[in-house]
C-alpha cells in the first residue's frame, strides 16, 4: 500500500468515547479518522506499520458561537481547510494510540481556547516615576548631543 493511502486501524482506540470540553461535547461519530505510513528514520516500523494519525472534524457542526468559530480559526491556522474542517496530524510516536491520543490533546487545547474568551485590554496611563524616567532619559541624551556641539573643530 503506498504510503499516502489511509485505512482503519488494525485495532478499536477510544471510538467509543465522548470528548467533552468546556461547554461542548464531540461525539466519536465526528472524529473522522485516518492512519498512513509515518515518514522519517525508524528502519522497518516505518515501512510496515500506519502509525501517523489523521484527525479531521467538521468545525461548523461543532455549535459554536460566530466569535468563538473566528477565534478558533486564527488559533487553527493553516490547520483549518477551505471547506471548514480542522485536521490535525501526529506522527511523532511510533505507535498508533499514542498519535491519534496527541491529536485528541492538540483538538482539546484548540476548542478550549476557542471557548475562552480573551481578557479584555484595559488602558492605562504611564505613572508617573516613568514619566520622569522617560524625561530623564531625555535630558542625559540632549546635554550628550549639547557636549559635542561646543567642541571647536572636532578632532
Amino acid at each position: 500500500m503506498p504510503a499516502g493511502d489511509l485505512h482503519e486501524p488494525d485495532e478499536p482506540l477510544m471510538d467509543d468515547a465522548t470528548l467533552r470540553i468546556g461547554r461542548l461535547v464531540v461525539g466519536p461519530g465526528e472524529l473522522k479518522w485516518g492512519f498512513s505510513r509515518s515518514s522519517g528514520p525508524g528502519g522497518q516500523n516505518v515501512n510496515k506499520v500506519s502509525s501517523r494519525a489523521e484527525l479531521r472534524i467538521d468545525t461548523l457542526a461543532l455549535g459554536l458561537a460566530e466569535h468563538e468559530l473566528r477565534r478558533l480559526t486564527t488559533l487553527a491556522g493553516r490547520r483549518l481547510l477551505a471547506t471548514g474542517e480542522l485536521q490535525l496530524f501526529s506522527q511523532q510516536h511510533r505507535s498508533q494510540s499514542d498519535n491519534k491520543r496527541v491529536c485528541i490533546e492538540t483538538l482539546t487545547e484548540l476548542l478550549q481556547g476557542a471557548l475562552t474568551a480573551p481578557k479584555p485590554r484595559r488602558a492605562t496611563k504611564p505613572t508617573g516615576g516613568s514619566r520622569r524616567r522617560r524625561l530623564d532619559a531625555k535630558k542625559r541624551r540632549g546635554d550628550v548631543k549639547r557636549t559635542r556641539k561646543s567642541d571647536e573643530g572636532g578632532e
